[in-house]
């Protein structure tokens, strides 16, 4: 189960390699490659689904113990 915990960092690291790409491209040519957006808006909003829910789940988790 730890490498869920993991998988949230890794939709934040995919997240800034596509808006690195994004800035690189637009910098370059003027224009905008429109998948990498797609991934960054995907890749950010995963990350945070993840948290939320693992923090909501920690405190179910914390509710039914006590």
């Amino acid at each position: 189960m730890k490498v869920l915990n993991y998988t949230k960092y890794l939709y934040l690291f995919v997240a800034v390699l596509s808006i690195y790409k994004i800035i690189e491209t637009w910098s370059n040519s003027e224009s905008i490659d429109y998948m990498f957006v797609v991934f960054a808006v995907v890749s950010l909003a995963m990350f945070f689904f993840r948290r939320h829910y693992e923090k909501k789940f920690e405190s179910y988790k914390k509710e039914k113990d006590e």
